[in-house]
């Protein structure tokens, strides 16, 4: 019932209008909106909910005789303790926070360029003039590449990768029955010809389907008392664009990581070789359960994986080694910003349940003064990230937002060792499999990848992935 077009503050709508709008004015209104949500003088204002789930939560912990409720949760992390998230989220602002200034202040300087000397960048620039930055530095847009992934591609792609790695099979039984028709179950078999697993595939959105990708399991593996080892049924879901008469389905390289990643949670369920259910397949810890998924993200962009199945639909042409070239280089592109983003959310979670006294603080002010070490871009006052913050508020994060970046340590310190003997290397992927996949959480997660990896890991792998020189010791 209005003219022109309706822009709102969900991420599809948000995202795009932030990144290709030249409105300066309407894209500075969008992001005040959203970056105020739920702070308003209405009913809506989420600011003594959020002190409520926080004082809540740090009772509940001391009820049961924890000093804050960060203590209580990672009694039962990979973690352990609070000293360890603090030294992981320390160690990457040491390494990462000047390379990420530098990002920002090329962008800036791009920004006056474009604009003029006297152009001051605002929070509501960034994403706009970074995508300009990104297509200047590498002329890569995500469409360009996809007409190399079709989906059915891909899939043979994904399941080769497997068979490479495992000696694993995947056939399609349409005696199998489904819950849809656009899902399709496969059988899975073992290297020696056994039966492993049930895997259904999920791709296309449809109405009532949630959406987003996922991992889940319809029977765990298990032991029954007859011996019998019960084997699970594992699924992925996405919401991939559905093929038409004229066109087939064609993914994003995106959509390629997210098929990959959800993939490593399916092998995880899959590959299960315990007594109980209860420990099988990813029952592991909240900071452990991403390697497997995380660690498979690592192939999108290895030349080798991509051309086994990266085909121009139409063409039939490999993915050009120029195009793949530019894909790995932009991979980098503001990933010292993106690491202190992340940090940011690690420290202002972290910050709120350490607390041991009642929590009755000004939460716009605590934020601001919670996560400024890793801040590189200017904080506006009103601004609040909290009040919507569902991970640490309303989700399972609550002192566990670090195990996003304790996951990514984990995956890139796992794939050095396949990168130094061979990505597709069967004995590498065979002891990954034997000592981490298959053991769900039956040990304590460091103490199974010790026995992959021989030692703990450290951040060195993922600062040589990013490009980031890692800093010189203090004496």
């Amino acid at each position: 019932g209005k003219d022109g077009w309706i822009v709102t503050l969900d991420h599809p709508s948000y995202g795009p209008f932030m990144t290709y709008s030249a409105n300066r004015e309407l894209r500075e209104r969008l992001y005040m909106a959203k970056n105020t949500v739920c702070t308003k003088d209405n009913s809506e204002n989420n600011i003594e909910i959020c002190k409520r789930i926080v004082n809540l939560r740090r009772e509940i912990a001391q009820l049961l005789g924890y000093k804050t409720y960060a203590d209580y949760v990672l009694k039962h992390r990979m973690a352990t303790n609070t000293r360890n998230v603090y030294r992981l989220l320390d160690d990457l602002t040491e390494a990462y926070r000047p390379a990420a200034l530098k990002e920002v202040d090329a962008l800036e300087r791009m920004a006056r360029k474009m604009e003029g000397r006297d152009f001051v960048m605002r929070p509501w620039d960034f994403s706009f003039f970074s995508h300009k930055l990104q297509l200047r530095k590498y002329n890569l847009d995500a469409e360009m590449l996809r007409p190399y992934f079709e989906l059915s591609k891909v899939i043979d792609g994904v399941f080769g990768l497997a068979n490479r790695l495992y000696g694993i099979t995947f056939r399609e039984n349409k005696d199998i029955p489904v819950y849809h028709p656009d899902v399709k179950a496969y059988e899975v078999f073992d290297a020696d010809g056994s039966y492993l697993a049930v895997f259904y595939a999920d791709f296309h959105p449809r109405k009532g389907k949630q959406g987003g990708a996922w991992m889940t399991e319809y029977q765990g593996q298990f032991i029954d008392r007859k011996g019998e080892n019960v084997r699970p049924h594992v699924s992925v879901v996405m919401n991939l664009t559905k093929p038409t008469d004229e066109k087939p389905a064609l993914l994003t390289l995106s959509e390629v990581e997210t098929f990959l990643h959800e993939f490593g949670h399916s092998l995880h369920g899959m590959f299960a070789n315990t007594r109980f259910e209860s420990l099988s397949g990813t029952n592991v810890w909240w900071d452990f359960v991403e390697l497997p998924s995380q660690f498979m993200e690592n192939y999108a962009v290895e030349k080798d994986f991509l051309r086994t199945f990266a085909f121009h639909y139409q063409t039939g042409e490999s993915l050009p080694d120029e195009l793949i070239d530019r894909i790995v280089k932009s991979r980098n592109f503001m990933a010292a910003y993106a690491c202190m983003r992340q940090v940011s959310f690690g420290l202002l979670d972290m910050a709120y349940y350490t607390k041991k006294e009642p929590f009755d603080d000004d939460i716009i002010k605590f934020e601001k003064k919670a996560w400024a070490k890793a801040i590189v871009t200017e904080q506006l006052p009103d601004t609040c990230m909290t009040v919507q913050f569902g991970h640490i508020m309303a989700g399972g994060y609550a002192a566990g937002y670090y195990s996003y970046k304790w996951a990514e340590v984990l995956d890139a310190d796992a794939f050095s060792v396949f990168r130094r003997r061979g990505i597709f290397d069967r004995q590498t992927a065979q002891s990954f499999r034997d000592n981490i996949l298959s053991r769900g959480g039956t040990e304590h997660p460091m103490t199974l990848y010790k026995r992959f990896r021989g030692c703990e890991p450290t951040i060195d792998a993922l600062l040589r992935r990013n490009g980031i020189k890692r800093p010189k010791k203090r004496k």
